[in-house]
């Protein structure tokens, strides 16, 4: 797994980001939570640029 930054955020929340994916950031209530978020985003974000031609993944 690359790297993911997860920090108290300013809303009482924990925040998690992926520093390698610009904008991919997320946030949960427990650290667990956030990390399990930001995995959803991080699949959401690749979903996007797939789907705007801006990545192709070998399957």
């Amino acid at each position: 797994m690359r790297q993911v930054i997860v920090y108290d955020g300013e809303d009482g929340y924990m925040a998690a980001e992926r520093p390698s994916l610009p904008g991919c950031i997320s946030q949960g209530e427990t650290t667990e939570e956030a990390v399990s978020n930001i995995k959803e985003a991080i699949q959401g974000y690749v979903a996007a640029l797939e789907e705007d031609g801006l990545l192709t993944l070998a399957k």
